[in-house]
């Protein structure tokens, strides 16, 4: 016995097509055209959300690692597809930049230990360096990672317009073929007037076709759309923690947050004025009072 298989619905599509006015065909066309460039931005976009959590994984793992916020940017490690490694390098281009043009050099602080906490001292990286930043150069950096983080946001999001047209515009479309297509049979049976469920049916069918079809390029493109925005929204989310965790670290280590006494004080020392090492002494104590001139007389 031979067993033939036949795809679901195939009969029923292949003859509501057969009857679609050119009308209903046009506007099939038209969402055939929709579904392929909907198709293309989920494929396009799902592969580039999966590589951006698996390497955002990787470079959260190794830029935590680490105590030097710039440690990475110097090894020139790489993690493509990761938008918080694209914001990480925007603003280490930047801070590298005002390091060498617009250096602020201070005087490096040794060990310190911290009073009444058990002997525990403060972070001797951060007082070891001794190449800064100014406030000033560090505001340039923090313009530049919101820059990038906004730039990122903007690359995920794109093509999304695809999706929404799509869900939004996918139905209507076909119910305005069926619609139009509805309108001819009806049109037609008036002028043969001839009112009967055979004359009807093969014009209704072929009408009913384009909502079918708009329906089967909206329902994808939805689901689509509502897990995309949902991740690109976790992922822009973890972007502005990030900006947060990485302003704060540089500007911990880099950034001169010295009082201006400080300033003024470490600029007067690197000009040679500083505090004189010779001290006066206080005059030394009379070991014994002096004889008086004068002797009392007898009474």
């Amino acid at each position: 016995m031979e067993l033939t298989l036949t795809p679901f619905f195939a009969n029923a599509l292949t003859f509501a097509f057969d009857k679609a006015t050119t009308e209903g065909k046009v506007t099939i066309a038209l969402l055939v055209i929709v579904s392929l460039f909907s198709w293309t931005v989920i494929i396009t976009k799902a592969r580039q959300l999966i590589k951006a959590r698996t390497m955002g994984k990787k470079f959260f793992a190794a830029y935590r690692a680490t105590r030097d916020p710039l440690e990475m940017f110097r090894k020139n490690e790489e993690f493509a597809g990761a938008p918080a490694y694209e914001v990480y390098f925007a603003g280490g281009e930047e801070l590298a930049y005002h390091l060498k043009n617009n250096p602020v050099h201070v005087k490096s602080k040794n060990r310190v230990e911290s009073v009444g906490v058990g002997g525990a001292e403060t972070d001797m990286f951060a007082r070891a360096t001794v190449t800064k930043v100014s406030p000033a150069s560090f505001e340039s950096v923090k313009v530049t990672l919101e820059r990038a983080v906004g730039a990122q946001a903007l690359s995920l999001e794109k093509g999304m317009i695809v999706l929404s047209t799509a869900v939004a515009g996918g139905p209507f479309i076909g119910l305005l073929g069926t619609v139009w297509g509805v309108m001819e049979t009806f049109s037609g049976i008036a002028v043969a007037k001839a009112a009967s469920l055979t004359a009807m049916a093969p014009g209704v069918a072929g009408a009913l076709i384009a909502t079918v079809v708009g329906l089967f390029v909206a329902i994808p493109a939805m689901f689509a759309y509502n897990y995309m925005i949902t991740t690109v929204r976790a992922i822009t989310q973890e972007l502005d923690n990030f900006t947060t965790e990485y302003a704060t670290a540089v500007e911990h280590i880099y950034v001169d947050n010295r009082s201006v006494a400080e300033e003024v004080a470490d600029a007067l020392r690197q000009m040679g004025f500083g505090r004189s090492e010779r001290t006066s002494s206080p005059p030394a104590a009379p070991d014994s009072m002096p004889e008086s001139r004068y002797e009392l007389a007898p009474v």
